[in-house]
């Protein structure tokens, strides 16, 4: 097993023909700042020229897989203070050759569950929950989730999870269509492994092809990211992102 940067808020396992992209800021409870984006956009695009690794490993901490973006970044990138990384990431997830496995233990809240539309097999605690409140903050939900939610989930449910930000419950979300397995929570890496290595074990052409067939194109989806970025970007401006962020603020004080 190589570990490429211990310690650090996301750091990068490989296990074999597996690649371990772990979000590691557990005080908050994985909430992704924008360096933190940047190193897992890093990751993905490394994997995805390392001939030797043949699926990847979404994962986050026992007590969140991850609370979403940074508030605070949020903030600054309102007040014009930050580049955003964000949209960079998004479109090395969405254009990821290699499968994509996700770990979900506790929280997976905005982009935390949106990112989950991406992967490939998805495995959750039975106590984990998904939630994209994103118009409680006057904002749109992100990474192509308005594209790719209604045909993943139907649009009733989709329209439930990511407008009116009700929460779904890991069995609510393996009906759906968004997890693939509800197992108890100290087995999730352990059974999002196996999947992983039963899928890197199989002819990597094939899945490709498969995987991209399955998919579709990737234009459709990365068109949807720059619309949908476009958005996010004027609603940061707003009266009610705004009102939403000082109300968060004064909450936290």
């Amino acid at each position: 097993m190589r570990e490429h940067n211990p310690g650090a808020t996301v750091t990068v396992q490989d296990q074999g023909t597996v690649r371990i992209i772990r979000m590691n800021r557990p005080d908050k409870k994985n909430a992704l700042t924008q360096p933190m984006y940047a190193a897992m956009t890093c990751a993905l695009r490394e994997a995805g020229t390392d001939p030797v690794i043949r699926c990847i490993m979404l994962a986050g901490a026992p007590q969140a897989f991850c609370a979403g973006s940074d508030i605070g970044d949020f903030q600054k990138r309102a007040d014009g203070g930050l580049e955003p990384v964000t949209v960079d990431f998004l479109h090395a997830l969405a254009r990821n050759e290699k499968p994509l496995v996700a770990a979900v233990n506790g929280v997976a809240v905005g982009i935390g569950t949106t990112m989950l539309l991406h992967c490939d097999h998805v495995v959750a605690a039975s106590g984990a929950s998904f939630a994209t409140p994103f118009l409680k903050l006057g904002l749109i939900p992100e990474a192509a989730s308005s594209l790719l939610a209604p045909l993943r989930l139907g649009y009733a449910r989709a329209f439930s999870l990511l407008v009116m930000g009700r929460p779904m419950t890991a069995v609510e979300a393996k009906e759906a269509g968004l997890v693939n397995a509800v197992v108890d929570a100290a087995a999730v890496e352990a059974t999002a492994l196996e999947a992983a290595q039963e899928i890197a074990a199989l002819p990597p052409h094939a899945v490709k092809l498969a995987r991209k067939l399955m998919r579709g194109q990737y234009e459709g989806v990365a068109e949807r990211i720059e619309i949908e970025a476009a958005h996010f970007k004027e609603l940061l401006k707003s009266d009610a992102a705004k009102a939403a962020f000082a109300a968060f603020f004064t909450r936290k004080k």
